[in-house]
């Protein structure tokens, strides 16, 4: 490995997320990747100070202090809250450096039109930390897509106090949002929601329906409120349902008729068989990462861009709003958002 094709990283934000952004970054490089984690940065000094111990780089307190120092930094992972993607992004890149940004990707649309821009004027590569779409069984599923016309999503978790600066369409269904974005490549037709706020100043439950203009529909619950932890997606299309679990990093495919590449153990009916496709199993975030650190190195698009997470961004906001006017109609007051 020589010293040019080296990347050494930061990761601004030492809370769950960057504690774990920096954990992989440092099993990457005792693996032999060309990357170096070379600093961690919060504005809790001994947050920071704690897990730059735990992986052996330098902490600092703000990303001036890490920028006017004597190290070299060429990407850095911005997992700090949300309301503070933007600005820390912004500044990363006019230092010349390449940013991961954790979902969502900002507050606003205007934000994310407005690093889309600085991206485009500072040359930057800019990945959006969509993790999911590293899952290996979303990886497998890609494959299996022909006309997918209905899809029913949960993602249900425990409560937590973390991730409260956002409601849970931006905290948890974004993920799926995403993914099903990706799935059908198709511009949303209607967005009908409803949401509420149990334990939290904002929505911690919400149910949307999706019309795309190919008529495909998407039903979405997303709960930070459950008692139990639920990742599934599943979806119907002709002659075929595709069973997806992302915890499990499972497929399951039932198809009608004779499919010789899916053709797999008859189930209870003999004309529908089962499949099971392959799986390698990863932890998405180090796929993330990888990807991340190739996009870098060759200065290539990274496999979510700007443009996937903005789109995301929009829906999400759509639907919040969505949330917002049901419970006005239905006179629950204003809930959800600042």
């Amino acid at each position: 490995m020589s010293r040019a094709d080296l990347v050494p990283v930061a990761v601004v934000g030492a809370g769950v997320f960057g504690r774990n952004h920096a954990r992989v970054y440092k099993e990457l490089e005792k693996q032999g990747e060309a990357v170096q984690l070379v600093g961690v940065v919060d504005t809790d000094a001994s947050r920071a100070e704690a897990v730059a111990r735990e992986f052996n780089c330098r902490s600092f307190s703000s990303v001036e202090d890490l920028l006017y120092n004597d190290i070299k930094v060429r990407a850095a992972s911005v997992a700090a809250p949300t309301v503070q993607h933007a600005t820390l992004s912004h500044h990363l890149m006019a230092a010349g450096i390449d940013v991961l940004i954790e979902k969502p990707l900002a507050t606003s649309v205007a934000e994310a039109d407005e690093l889309v821009q600085a991206a485009l004027l500072r040359q930057r590569i800019v990945q959006v930390g969509h993790l999911e779409r590293f899952n290996p069984a979303v990886r497998a599923t890609i494959p299996l897509l022909t006309r997918p016309m209905f899809f029913e999503v949960h993602r249900l978790s425990v409560f937590t106090p973390r991730s409260l600066d956002v409601d849970v369409v931006l905290d948890l269904m974004i993920h799926d949002l995403d993914i099903v974005l990706a799935f059908t490549n198709a511009p949303v037709k209607e967005v009908r929601a409803v949401g509420l706020p149990i334990l939290s100043g904002k929505v911690d439950i919400a149910n949307v329906r999706l019309e795309f203009e190919t008529g495909c529909i998407a039903n979405f619950t997303a709960s930070r409120v459950s008692t139990e932890r639920v990742r599934k997606l599943r979806f119907f299309q002709p002659k075929q349902y595709v069973s997806l679990d992302y915890g499990r990093q499972e497929v399951l495919v039932f198809t009608v008729g004779e499919d010789e590449e899916m053709s797999g153990e008859p189930s209870v009916n003999p004309d529908i068989k089962v499949g099971k496709p392959q799986v390698d199993s990863e932890e998405p975030l180090h796929a993330e990462l990888k990807s991340f650190l190739r996009a870098v190195r060759f200065r290539a698009a990274p496999e979510v861009t700007l443009k996937d997470g903005r789109r995301a961004l929009e829906l999400a906001l759509e639907i919040l709003n969505a949330i917002r006017e049901h419970a006005l109609q239905l006179n629950l007051g204003r809930i959800g958002g600042d």
